[in-house]
């Protein structure tokens, strides 16, 4: 355990620290390096104990949620109860009952052609797209491959694994079929080439194998089918074709009557043959189920092909046919569907998206038993269904995975780990009261495997915005992901009539209610949301249904550009390039961002409209206050890039590219609104001038006023003081307010505002920090990539395939793609290059906001595209009496901070060196039915019990920035310390967490590195590569949470969770679940002595002396390669080491131990039933003709 001095870090840091000037401080700011500015921090402080060392963190994925993406193939086991997905991407899901879920992924990435379980084995192979055969072992927590088999000179097309047998029969590209051996994953010498299997008068070839199985009466019969629609009946044992049938349409399936007599075979056509085995030269029924019927008796006319058909019997009804596809041509619009034929009656099941693969799930794994069918597992492109075949509506179980979280697609995440534990079932409780109803009744089939909670139990919550306004909250505890609430942010606003896209405000023409950004306080339950359409949504939680209108305010958040008649002589050059780039640039964005529309310029009116009748708002979460930016002279407002909410305050603050607005949303009104480079005030420490290439706005103006503009009657009767907004502060009541009941629309304070072309600005006195700044405009801004990051994040329109954005978003990347790589720098010149320096990051705390403060106060930290750090005083009413008529102030304090990049997060440590958590309110229910005096007394909790001794001390500020962190000391603004994270690079996301009852830094880069930083001495405790950004998906969607937890969007479906925490990685084996349970194989159906004599499948059929080295001989080398793999007792050794890896190793041994003697057992049992049965036969005969003589007989 180290201890720091930070004496003597003073006195070294400024010979040591390699980026001790890199940050550059400004008037009024903190120095790089406090040579001469110790101030409170160069005293003696006591020495702050780092607990956290580099051994507490490790990374591994944990889990996996979500559809699987992109599914290409589909398995059950049919006694282990567990189902397997695989996809084009390469990777496998296992899945069993809830909390038993589990990833793997093949190395090469290849699809994943066709799976097969051996059944109540605990292992599957899988058969992928680069012609490779892979043996999985599940009988360990992560399945590991045993072995693998490369074919080099044929491509596989279907494979056959026959219940109880070691011989996969595998059939190729070219028509031939091979024998592969399951223990030693070692190719037989036995081929059945596809000339022997054919008739030799047959000219042509027959095509790719298609279908592979063994006959359910005989083991030594196999069923070929061939895609040009010839069947093959192969005699094993005397290696020559029984039967062979023809059909002209192709074949895609086959499936087999239990009796092993009939075969039925579906077509391209859209037919379904069913073949007798004494008939082949035709089939005996041939029926195109969704045909019509022509008239003149001819045969019906052709449908889509059937691509799949199982036929299964049962003993007590008619058999069922279920197929997918053969719909008729006629009906283009018709959805996918899966048809169920019993008996006479056919049953049409429309499906939302394609059918990738279906499979019938039966009572017994033999496959010459009545099958006796209960379920149908359906997977679509976009979902998986269970069908209940046992009621005849068929109706779906509800599906206990959470394979919705792509609903809509994901657009924003955030993640709570250990938050207060009453939030899981009290969402739990509001969210239950909207599932839907008709599921099936009975349990999910799908039941396999073992799962317990393990040893980390805190509750963990996950929040997924999504592309068409809904948010969901997740209950994330144990490494399990079950939805607890779904609330839908679109419900505020008045629907979108189709047709009025053009002659609207909106700024995006696809999901213009997609969630952008969302903040939660858990312990207060104020949840926040920022839209695309540039609005923000604060809500409250209420256990009671309200119908209510809803507030609304309207901001006016823009540049307005001072006219300049002599540009610097540096600018000429650019103009002409600018004003050629602006036409283009204009076309591309079309209506939604043209200067006029319809003959008139927009000015003062939102992206969308808030409903103004009363709306029922059942219990949950409930809106309270709609923020919405305003188009201002035909310019649309920007993207929402930073959003910070505080329940003890009652302020939100939010900003964009072009400024910063805090609103209070208890009094309904707007406290500031300002143009970033108008919060510096006289503390620029770069003095930017105006300058502008636009000579087409003929206004000029200074700070960018404000629109107090409620919307609902509500806002009416609050009675609260509206304020002339001047400069962010908030002055006393006026004439004005809402209480004189005279209300002031938007446009009529946009006209008060505005100026005209040469009148000069009017301002009100006010303070130093306050001066009148005019924003330049060009139209090559340097963005930072962190902006870049969030324009794509917003603007997009959150496809699947995230190809399709408006043309918002193109014009932004037209405008930064030479912007995109280039390095950050706080130079003076790059400064005068951007136009707009966008809010990157905001900060609610108690803390001192200059440096002659002796005492902390409520401040608003704001942090810029630039690396600039302001600091904004908050003044409250003293009591909380005079909170909702006393106007809160807002005002720069003239402190400006600096670092390399743009800020992405602050946060606050008392001088013990823990973590000081914002003030907060508890939560009390708005709308109880209890309202007397106490329990409508807001509970604020102002600072964490930990942190509460020396609060007036001082404090450390750790700031982090896209490019470095650095800690300050507070109230002397000293930087302490300065670690340069990247150069080469940028971080998009980093999160102050706590971890191990301590807390770091902790950091993802955009080169796929994840690193964690010590607090407050940011020495590095982890740096691995270990996710490269391949996708602006992971980008959009990684962040970080306490107790060493992280998540990002792995696919468009799937949720990938990861931990960085060397104990979680130590425990996680005891977190998952178990794929394999010891399970008993059912007993077959005793069949009779006689029958199983004289029929059935009591022929003996030893696949070993066939296929055998000894018999077949060896297969040619060049043909396949075998590959070892890295499972068995390898994997269950790498998987647990020590006592856990011997107990585990033998439990399977024992469970294998148990389960051969159990079958021999069963042998046995068999054998002596069947030898008292002959007996008993044999005396009952001899006592019939004991008696008589031979002639009798």
């Amino acid at each position: 355990m180290k201890k720091f001095n930070f004496r003597k870090v003073l006195d070294g840091l400024t010979a040591s620290s390699p980026g001790g000037s890199a940050g550059g401080g400004g008037a009024g700011g903190g120095s790089a390096h406090p040579g001469g500015t110790a101030g409170a921090a160069g005293t003696p402080r006591e020495e702050i104990q780092e607990t956290l060392t580099s051994d507490y963190f490790q990374i591994c994925k944990t889990v996996r949620h979500g559809f699987p993406y992109l599914p290409t193939a589909l398995a059950f086991d049919p006694v282990q109860k567990i189902l397997a997905i695989g996809t084009r991407t390469g990777a496998i899901r296992i899945l069993g009952r809830p909390g038993v879920d589990c990833y793997c992924q093949h190395e090469s990435g290849a699809a994943v052609l066709q799976l097969q379980f051996l059944i109540n084995e605990g292992a599957l192979v899988s058969a992928c797209a680069d012609d490779t055969l892979h043996l999985w072992n599940l009988r360990q927590k992560r399945p590991a491959i045993l072995h693998s088999l490369k074919f080099n000179r044929e491509r596989i097309t279907y494979c056959h694994l026959p219940f109880q047998s070691k011989w996969l029969y595998v059939g190729t590209e070219r028509g031939n079929t091979h024998i592969v051996n399951i223990e030693s994953f070692i190719l037989s010498g036995y081929v059945i080439m596809w000339n022997k299997a054919i008739e030799l008068s047959t000219k042509t070839h027959p095509g790719p194998v298609v279908h592979l199985s063994d006959s359910p009466r005989d083991e030594g019969k196999l069923l070929i089918g061939y895609e040009n629609g010839t069947v093959v009946f192969w005699d094993l044992r005397s290696k020559r074709a029984d039967l062979r049938a023809y059909y002209d349409e192709a074949i895609h399936s086959v499936a087999w009557h239990h009796e092993g007599k009939q075969f039925m075979c579906s077509h391209s056509d859209g037919s379904l043959t069913l073949w007798n085995l004494k008939s082949p030269n035709r089939p005996f029924q041939t029926t195109i189920p969704h045909g019509k019927i022509q008239r003149d008796g001819k045969k019906p006319e052709s449908c889509k092909p059937i691509l799949k058909v199982e036929y299964k019997t049962c003993k007590n009804s008619e058999p069922f046919v279920i197929f997918s596809g053969g719909l008729s041509y006629d009906k283009a619009c018709r959805r996918p569907s899966l048809t169920i034929m019993h008996g006479k009656a056919i049953t049409v099941l429309e499906m939302d998206h394609p059918i990738v693969d279906f499979l019938t799930l039966c009572e017994t794994p033999y496959p010459n038993e009545f099958q006796e069918p209960y379920a149908v597992v359906v997977l679509l492109e976009k979902d998986l269904i269970v069908v209940d075949l046992t009621q005849s509506n068929f109706p779906i179980f509800e599906n206990p995975y959470p394979i919705d979280i792509h609903e809509s697609p994901v657009t924003c995440t955030e993640y709570f780990a250990d938050c207060p534990p009453d939030l899981i079932p009290v969402l739990y409780s509001v969210g239950a009261k909207h599932k839907k109803q008709g599921y099936s009744n009975k349990e999910w089939p799908i039941s396999g495997g073992a799962w317990n909670l393990g040893a980390q139990t805190y509750p963990e919550i996950i929040i997924t915005g999504h592309a068409d306004g809904s948010v969901k909250f997740w209950d994330a505890s144990a490494i399990t992901l079950q939805m607890l609430y779904k609330l839908k942010t679109s419900k505020v606003f008045e629907k979108q009539k189709s047709g009025e896209g053009k002659a609207t405000a909106e700024i995006v023409e696809e999901d213009p209610f997609a969630v952008q950004m969302m903040y939660w306080c858990p312990e207060s339950r104020i949840f926040c949301v920022a839209g695309v359409s540039a609005y923000v949504v604060v809500y409250r939680f209420s256990k009671h249904e309200v119908n209510t209108e809803i507030a609304s305010l309207e901001v006016r958040l823009q540049y307005e550009v001072e006219d300049i008649i002599t540009p610097e002589p540096e600018i000429i050059p650019q103009f002409p390039d600018a004003s050629s780039q602006l036409p283009s640039l204009k076309s591309l964005s079309g209506s939604t961002n043209t200067v006029a529309c319809e003959g008139m310029m927009k000015d003062s009116i939102p992206c969308l409209s808030v409903k103004t009748r009363p709306v029922r708002m059942p219990p949950g979460y409930q809106a309270d206050l709609v923020i919405q930016l305003v188009w201002v002279d035909g310019e649309p407002p920007q993207q929402i890039t930073s959003l910070a909410v505080n329940s003890a305050y009652g302020l939100v603050a939010f900003g964009n590219c072009n400024g910063l607005a805090v609103v209070d949303f208890m009094q309904k009104t707007v406290l500031l609104s300002m143009g970033t480079l108008e919060l510096y005030g006289s503390s620029d420490p770069y003095q930017r001038q105006p300058r502008s290439p636009r000579k087409s706005k003929q206004f000029a103006a200074g700070l960018t006023e404000l629109s107090d503009s409620p919307v609902s009657l509500e806002l009416e009767r609050c009675k609260s003081p509206t304020s002339d907004h001047v400069n962010g502060h908030c002055t006393s009541p006026t004439s004005q307010s809402c209480s004189s009941g005279k209300r002031l629309s938007s446009a009529d304070v946009s006209k008060a505002n505005r100026r005209g072309p040469g009148r000069p600005p009017f301002r009100k006195a006010q303070s130093a920090a306050c001066m009148e700044i005019s924003l330049p405009v060009t139209t090559e801004g340097y963005i930072s990539r962190r902006a870049v990051l969030q324009q794509l994040h917003g603007i997009s329109s959150f496809s699947h395939d995230e190809r399709h954005y408006t043309a918002h978003t193109w014009m932004n990347k037209e405008n930064r793609e030479n912007s995109f790589s280039r390095s950050r720098s706080s130079s003076v010149s790059s400064i005068d290059r951007d136009s707009k320096e966008s809010i990157t990051a905001l900060y609610f705390m108690e803390s001192f906001a200059r440096k002659n403060d002796s005492a902390v106060s409520p401040c608003l930290w704001v942090g810029t595209g630039l690396g600039m750090v302001l600091i904004l005083s908050l003044n409250l009413p003293a009591s909380d009496d005079l909170r909702q008529s006393e106007p809160v102030m807002v005002s720069p304090s003239g402190t400006v901070l600096t670092l390399k990049g743009a800020v992405l997060t602050f946060a606050c440590l008392d001088c013990t060196g823990t973590l000081i958590h914002p003030p907060y309110e508890v939560w009390r229910d708005p709308h109880s039915a209890d309202d007397g005096e106490k329990t409508r007394k807001r509970k604020l909790v102002m600072h964490s019990p930990s942190s509460s001794q020396d609060m007036g001390d001082h404090q450390f500020a750790v700031i982090c920035s896209e490019k470095q962190a650095k800690v300050f000391s507070l109230p002397s603004q000293t930087c302490l310390y300065v670690h340069n994270i990247t150069e080469t690079s940028f971080l998009l996301q980093a999160d102050v967490v706590t971890l191990c009852n301590s807390v770091c830094l902790a950091c993802f880069c955009a080169n796929g590195h994840i690193m964690t930083l010590s607090l407050p001495s940011l020495r590095p405790l982890l740096d691995i590569n270990y996710l490269p950004v391949t996708d602006m998906r992971i980008a959009r969607t990684f962040c970080f949470s306490n107790e060493g937890q992280a998540l990002y969007l792995s696919s468009p479906t799937e949720i990938q969770r990861l931990t960085y925490s060397q104990e979680m990685c130590d425990n996680l084996q005891d977190m998952l679940g178990d794929l394999f349970t010891p399970v008993e194989t059912p007993e077959a159906q005793n069949r009779g002595f006689l029958k199983g004599l004289f029929g059935g499948s009591g022929q003996a059929f030893d696949r070993e002396e066939l296929f055998g080295e000894a018999t077949a001989g060896k297969a040619s080398r060049s043909l396949a390669q075998h590959i070892p793999g890295s499972g068995g007792i390898e994997g269950v050794r790498g998987a647990a080491g020590g006592v856990i890896g011997d107990l585990t190793r033998a439990r399977i041994a024992l469970d294998e131990r148990g389960q051969k003697l159990g079958e021999l057992d069963e042998r046995t049992a068999s054998m002596m039933a069947s030898a008292e049965a002959f007996s008993k036969h044999a005396h009952e005969v001899m006592l019939k003709y004991k008696d008589k003589k031979w002639y009798q007989f």
